[in-house]
């Protein structure tokens, strides 16, 4: 199982000369402060949950719970597990031939793996952002109002295009261009629409793939500044490689790495979970410090 990090730790000061530790103290003071356990709303509770793929344990033993309106960061080396037990929260892993949880996932203490639950209505309120941004061959404006029509949803479509638009940054750069097509727009903005595409079905979490693994540091620190808005009414999820972006955007972060079995196979695994300025300043496991300080991932 698992350890929880314990919020009360002492926390030591992030010394790059001193520790090898990437220094993230002037980031930590310009990110986001966690909310204390004792008044968390748990949105997840997931509960020694193991995800395989046929045979292939592909996440073994994880145990956490994620709060309302925080922003959680999945760090770790390549081949982890993030991105498997990311997808695993609105059930995208359903489209994989073979691919099966154990354990229990509950959203809201409703296990979504239970068999009268809807997967389509889990992946409505628990929306998702890729890698790369995936918007629709369509305009702009039909790539958000899409959602909306699909669901039946009986909303005046201009207010609702305008306000997702204005909450995802993108009105004033689009509001004159709205007929145009979605693929005329730049990486970032591209990205910026698949998340105002996300919030138009009024989605509760929003899970995050690495959505800035593709973009240039102005683009990027957009979008950082965009979750930190939108956690004011939405539970986020990333998956991210850069250490210095779950610094600066996250409440709580959890680090994952790969065991390797007496086969010589790969089984991603949740090391420590926590605050993140506790995570990066003062971790209580080995594991966590070595990947944090660069000695591998």
């Amino acid at each position: 199982m698992s350890e929880l990090h314990d919020p009360n730790a002492p926390q030591a000061t992030s010394d790059l000369s001193n520790t090898g530790r990437m220094d993230v103290s002037a980031v930590l003071d310009e990110g986001r402060a966690s909310v204390p356990d004792s008044i968390r709303e748990v949105v997840f509770n997931l509960d020694d949950v193991h995800i395989f793929y046929g045979d292939f344990e592909a996440v073994s033993d994880v145990t956490m719970q994620i709060g309302k309106n925080e922003i959680t960061a999945f760090i770790g080396p390549s081949g982890c597990g993030k991105s498997t037990l990311l997808r695993s929260f609105n059930r995208m892993n359903d489209l994989i031939p073979g691919a099966r949880v154990e354990g229990l996932l509950a959203y809201h203490g409703f296990n979504i793996y239970a068999p009268e639950v809807d997967p389509i209505e889990v992946r409505r309120r628990i929306g998702m952002v890729f890698q790369k941004p995936n918007v629709f061959p369509k305009s702009i404006y039909e790539n958000v109002a899409y959602g909306p029509k699909v669901n039946g949803m009986k909303v005046n479509m201009d207010d609702l295009v305008e306000d997702c638009l204005t909450r995802a940054a993108l009105w004033d750069e689009v509001k004159d261009d709205l007929k145009k097509s979605a693929y005329a727009l730049s990486g970032g903005q591209q990205q910026r629409l698949v998340i105002a595409r996300c919030i138009a079905v009024k989605p509760e979490v929003i899970l995050m793939d690495e959505p800035c693994a593709s973009l240039d540091p102005i683009a990027t620190a957009k979008i950082e500044d965009l979750m930190k808005e939108l956690a004011a009414d939405y539970t986020i999820v990333i998956v991210t490689h850069n250490m210095q972006q779950a610094a600066r955007v996250s409440d709580r972060t959890a680090f994952f790495t790969a065991d390797v079995d007496a086969k010589g196979v790969r089984h991603g695994r949740l090391v420590e979970y926590g605050p993140t300025r506790s995570i990066f300043t003062a971790p209580n496991e080995p594991r966590t410090e070595d990947y944090i300080s660069g000695r591998f991932g």
